[in-house]
């Protein structure tokens, strides 16, 4: 035999067993797993405290990240003042009135825009679906398209349902169903052979997150001193993700409401409280202790694993999960759809409907600017166009075919932008009657009120189909 494989074969230390031995040590007691996952994770534990807080008790489970979370938020605290997270679904907050814009700074309407397909009417999906099938039908496609025109969906306030007090009572079962079930498995090594060193580590865990989602910065903060609406006032607000989105929200507020626009500024007094900051900091001391605690466990630690490993799969769920507005808070009732295969036809819809509103959404959806009619339609709209006076006038004073003229022209402009079932359109046509009967032409009028009359039991037809009259 060669004199180098003698060398090698006559070793003392090649020992390959010993790769085996340590695997097999770790997996069946992985110590320092738990501590490393301690500080990963802190995002989830942010996003879960966000979607839950609110109550006067926590309800976040103990799970991986709480170390890094608790760090975390005494730098923001020191720092920026401040508990919540930023919102992280971007939208924008419509005033009803004036037309003013506000990016959403509120967690609270954020969640409810990007759920909106969860909690929103059927009577609202069944008109989604009736122009994407309008819009497939125009353009003779195949399959219909994924979005078309606008849709915008209009609430009433209900504020005899808990305005601004949480009523998410199944979380609050399921996050103590949690904790005993963390307790129960944290308890299974204490009970075989003694060990209640993870049974500690596992009550120590639950009552320090349920101290931090506790803390009454929470909810100040996450209801940014949010005013309510006075006795008499009203205020219509939009919520909408801007141009080019599907679906506009319009929430008319009343009495005893909360001012949406107001929550959509976010906290108000950035200045977190000496008390806050000395609570954020001692939590995040007694979680360092619990990190140094909990590394020293070096036996069972499967089941240490499995109560953090519970507590994260809660966590993540909470933290994604949707909520009806009234679960937060906010209950609305739904009143009415209003929706067409072009958004400029929406909004002279939404107009008609609710005076100012469809106007308050323009420069949002056209920030470009309008074309000559369109300018002419939300002049008649707003009452301020000229011909429709002059033709008023001309018929007051038995000039009728110089009201004829007016009254054609303003008539194909409006047919053009609202549609011959528009209130303003169905109008303009009755006007036409009354002109055509004043000229002897009976038959033209007779026609003319015909159609009037089947447009309007059409459209009666399908307002009474979409007004409230199907259940969410």
């Amino acid at each position: 035999m060669p004199p180098f494989l003698v060398r090698f074969a006559s070793r003392a230390n090649f020992h390959p067993a010993d790769a085996s031995n340590e695997f097999r040590q770790q997996w069946t007691h992985p110590g320092d797993v738990f501590s490393v996952l301690l500080i990963l994770g802190g995002d989830v534990v942010a996003r879960a405290l966000a979607q839950s807080t609110g109550w006067r008790f926590g309800l976040p489970s103990f799970s991986f990240g709480w170390v890094a979370y608790a760090v975390r938020s005494l730098v923001v605290v020191v720092g920026e003042n401040k508990l919540m997270p930023e919102p992280d679904y971007s939208c924008l907050v419509v005033n009803g009135k004036s037309g003013h814009a506000r990016d959403n700074k509120s967690w609270i309407i954020g969640r409810m825009v990007r759920d909106y397909d969860r909690w929103m009417d059927n009577a609202i999906r069944l008109k989604v679906r009736q122009i994407l099938e309008e819009k497939r039908k125009e353009n003779e496609w195949e399959e219909l398209p994924l979005q078309a025109g606008l849709c915008v969906s209009i609430y009433k306030t209900n504020t005899e349902e808990g305005v601004g007090k949480p009523t998410d009572w199944l979380l609050v079962y399921q996050s103590i169903a949690i904790a005993i079930l963390q307790l129960g498995v944290a308890a299974i090594p204490c009970s075989i052979v003694g060990d209640w060193g993870i049974l500690i580590i596992t009550a120590a865990g639950i009552l320090l997150s349920s101290v931090t989602a506790s803390l009454s910065h929470w909810r100040k903060e996450k209801w940014g001193g949010c005013r309510r609406l006075r006795k008499g006032e009203e205020k219509n607000v939009i919520l909408t993700r801007g141009n080019g989105s599907q679906h506009a929200i319009v929430i008319l507020g009343s009495h005893g409401f909360l001012d949406l626009e107001d929550l959509a500024i976010g906290q108000k007094d950035a200045t977190t409280s000496t008390l806050t900051r000395l609570s954020i900091g001692t939590l995040a001391a007694l979680w360092i202790l619990l990190l140094i605690s909990a590394s020293g466990i070096k036996n069972n630690t499967w089941f240490l694993l499995a109560v953090g490993g519970i507590g994260s799969i809660f966590n993540v769920w909470v933290a994604g999960r949707w909520k009806h507005p009234k679960s937060v808070g906010l209950p609305l009732t739904y009143h009415t759809v209003i929706a067409k295969t072009k958004v400029m036809k929406t909004l002279y819809a939404v107009e008609e409907k609710e005076h100012r509103l469809g106007k308050a959404m323009l420069p949002i959806f056209f920030p470009g600017g309008l074309h000559k009619d369109e300018e002419i339609t939300w002049s008649h709209l707003a009452g301020d166009y000229e011909n429709a006076r002059r033709a008023a006038i001309c018929m007051d004073e038995g000039r009728w075919e110089e009201a004829e003229k007016l009254e054609e022209q303003l008539y194909r402009v409006l047919k053009k932008q609202l549609g011959t079932d528009s209130d303003f359109t169905l109008k303009s046509m009755e006007n036409m009657i009354l002109i055509y009967r004043n000229q002897g032409r009976q038959k033209a009028a007779d026609e003319l009120e015909d159609e009037v009359r089947k447009i309007r039991e059409e459209k009666q037809a399908d307002d009474f189909r979409y007004t409230g009259h199907l259940g969410g």
